[in-house]
């Protein structure tokens, strides 16, 4: 009921101030690429990564970062903190990028991103490399008193093989899954409690032969099954987001050279996973998407290769937005009724009120997030 009603609030608070707010760019160092993940623990602590094997932290909403860690050799696909001092990062791993030479799938750091070391617990067959990394915060009881632990997944990778890490003590110790029967790749995951999660993926790790693929979980990652599959080759899922339990988003990247094949479209769900349906984003064969991020059921962005898309209306018609380029991974960061999400690419990008001066409390060009 709580979740409930925290959502409904949310979503009347999104509605009331839609004519506030726009995404700005937040000041971090250049960069050519696609950056690919960001993760604020509150409104003024976040961090970023990125291929040159950088992870840079902020202590006031993004004004100012301090890159805590300059790795080369590694290629910093995901991040994910439990809190403003626990946390991981995933590695994308050798053989796929050109330069990655470092062979550790997933760092750890106890210290706020002073220092990472190498998650070295890891059982099973080598796990190749992380694209995505999920944190679940889980009630239980145990021994008759209500407590909570710290659920994390982190799935890989983009190409293969597919192998999913799973914790339920926060990282202490973990199990490996292998994926393989049921998926060839791992691009993002999303657990809603321990036993019931999704993984987007593709169908095969040549992607002439891929087709997006969405997989369900109901006992905590021993048997999956499939819920979405796309009928066309080319293409898997990229990213996911559930902005509530029922309401879910993920983007389906397409590569088929056909000229003709020029529609590219989101998969949307409003039972909790169970069925997805199709939506056309947009008709130009020079798009592709990456990131995904809703704020409510009905407010929400895709980043893409030709810039930002955003609808209002849960995917039924969408508008180009200025969020910058290649968005990988969009995340919502929920602030009391309302929100902040958080964009990166080529650059950091936040959603929020008018840009506030940096004298004022709420720092940065980050202000609560009413759309």
């Amino acid at each position: 009921m709580r979740a409930w009603m925290a959502s409904v609030l949310l979503a009347m608070a999104a509605t009331a101030n839609a004519a506030d707010a726009q995404w700005h760019k937040l000041p971090t160092e250049a960069y050519k690429g696609k950056q690919d993940d960001v993760y604020f623990i509150d409104t003024q602590t976040g961090f970023y990564v990125n291929g040159q094997g950088n992870i840079y932290r902020t202590g006031d909403g993004g004004q100012n970062w301090t890159r805590v860690l300059q790795q080369p050799g590694t290629y910093f696909r995901a991040i994910g903190m439990v809190d403003a001092r626990h946390g991981f990062a995933g590695n994308i791993g050798t053989e796929y990028f050109p330069g990655v030479t470092d062979t550790n799938p997933l760092y750890e750091t106890h210290d706020g991103g002073a220092t990472w070391q190498a998650v070295k617990n890891l059982p099973g067959a080598p796990v190749k490399g992380i694209c995505a990394i999920d944190i679940l915060k889980s009630q239980f009881i145990n021994a008759g008193v209500l407590d909570q632990r710290t659920v994390v997944h982190a799935g890989g990778r983009v190409g293969g093989p597919a192998f999913l890490l799973r914790s339920l003590d926060g990282g202490a110790t973990w199990t490996n899954i292998d994926m393989s029967p049921w998926v060839a790749m791992i691009v993002d995951v999303k657990f809603f409690d321990e036993m019931n999660g999704i993984v987007f993926a593709g169908s095969d790790a040549n992607i002439e032969r891929s087709h997006a693929l969405i997989v369900a979980t109901h006992d905590g990652g021993k048997t999956w099954s499939k819920v979405y599959e796309s009928a066309r080759p080319y293409e898997l899922t990229w990213k996911g987001s559930f902005p509530t339990r029922d309401v879910g988003y993920a983007t389906i990247q397409n590569y088929n050279p056909d000229k003709n094949e020029t529609v590219r479209r989101v998969a949307k769900t409003t039972d909790g996973g169970k069925t997805w349906q199709e939506l056309p984003l947009v008709d130009d064969a020079g798009v592709r998407e990456f990131g995904v991020g809703f704020a409510t059921p009905q407010l929400g962005w895709v980043g893409t290769s030709k810039g930002g898309f955003e609808t209002r209306d849960g995917g039924k018609t969408w508008q180009a937005v200025d969020l910058g380029r290649v968005v990988n991974k969009i995340r919502i960061l929920p602030d009391g009724a309302s929100f902040r999400a958080y964009a990166i690419g080529a650059d950091v990008y936040a959603y929020g009120a008018a840009p506030l001066k940096p004298a004022v409390a709420e720092t940065a060009a980050v202000a609560v997030g009413k759309p």
